[in-house]
């Protein structure tokens, strides 16, 4: 690999049978003194990890990958660096009370019948901690999904962002981030929370239960369409948008809905598939420790809790690792390609890199 530290290397040359064109650069990363010629396509028009023009599926998906194998600090390193620290409240709390305690399992793997007062709210104390873990961890990877969309932006130009100038990218605009997840997360709540109090209040009514079934299944499959077009059209490239334009949270939200107007089923077909992608990969890198944690709980049944408490930690460390950085960067890649397409984006992305001059 050749280039400088902090930009990615140059593309190949063409092939030898192509016979060599002399208005074409040497080096395609280099600035040109006018526009490129005509046609001209692949490395003059991909300086870093995708190539500037509208892109197709292959090119998102190859994309992602490419941004999180040349940033791997700024991407995998920080999804683990915030789940870990998150994941250490619940480490700490499951070994101080393993060791004190207890967690009211004996022996033979039975829980006891008389369990003491501390042992229950040692139980308590560990999956209460467990999930104020996880938790946290969620809203470290919300910071984690910003700093991956200006690593995605730089490496559409050929930049490598360090996982302290991804951080820093992203001062001025963490709280509205924050607050962007916030928000959406209590509508959400408040929408599914909605749907079971009418199914709730249809049965305290009505007292039948087959009329109470009816309704929840209209319920449920009429709000599944319309989350899933209200996300798309409203949240989907929210977060992008926030970070990479000098707008607010509100106004966030309605880039998305300008941005996605006409793409709906392509981009709702892209974050289903991505969506698919990550849940069966991060199944398979999570469940061999899922199951040798409850294999050794079995065989230590007096440090049972904490086994689980660890294995969930590591699970949640690997899952986030794979998980986080490639869905932000597809999301990410998603917003520049609706950008090219609609606003000409590319344009301005290859006066940044040099293409094209300014």
């Amino acid at each position: 690999m050749t280039g400088t530290p902090h930009h990615y290397p140059p593309p190949g040359a063409p092939p030898p049978e192509e016979p060599p064109r002399p208005a074409t650069p040497a080096a395609p990363a280099a600035p040109v003194a006018g526009p490129p010629v005509l046609g001209m396509l692949g490395a003059a028009h991909k300086p870093g990890a995708i190539p500037l023009r509208p892109l197709g599926l292959g090119n998102i998906y190859d994309g992602a990958f490419r941004i999180i194998r040349f940033n791997p600090k700024a991407t995998v390193g920080s999804a683990v660096l915030v789940t870990a620290v998150a994941m250490i409240i619940p480490i700490v709390v499951s070994v101080v009370i393993a060791f004190t305690v207890g967690t009211g399992i004996s022996s033979d793997g039975q829980a006891s019948e008389d369990l003491s007062t501390a042992e229950a709210l040692g139980l308590l104390g560990s999956f209460g901690s467990l999930f104020l873990g996880i938790y946290a961890a969620q809203l470290g990877i919300v910071f984690v999904v910003g700093m991956v969309s200006h690593v995605t932006r730089a490496a559409a130009v050929g930049r490598r962002l360090s996982l302290a100038e991804a951080w820093a990218a992203t001062y001025g605009k963490r709280w509205r981030l924050l607050g962007q997840a916030l928000l959406v997360g209590l509508v959400s709540t408040v929408a599914i929370v909605a749907v079971v109090l009418l199914v709730v209040l249809v049965a305290v009514l009505t007292g039948d239960v087959l009329i109470t079934v009816l309704v929840g299944l209209v319920a449920t499959f009429g709000a599944i369409p319309l989350f899933a077009w209200l996300w798309i059209r409203v949240v989907y490239l929210a977060t992008p948008a926030l970070m990479l334009e000098p707008i607010g949270v509100f106004q966030s939200f309605g880039r998305t809905w300008r941005l996605t107007a006409g793409q709906f089923w392509r981009t709702l077909g892209i974050g289903l598939l991505t969506l698919l992608i990550v849940q069966v990969a991060g199944g398979i890198l999570t469940t061999p420790v899922t199951i040798g944690g409850q294999l050794l709980a079995v065989v230590l049944p007096e440090y049972s809790v904490l086994v689980l408490v660890l294995a969930q930690a590591i699970a949640l460390i690997i899952q986030n690792a794979f998980v986080a950085p490639f869905t932000a960067a597809v999301t990410s890649l998603q917003y520049l390609d609706q950008r090219m397409r609609k606003e000409a984006y590319d344009v301005e992305l290859m006066r940044e890199a040099g293409l094209i001059p300014r």
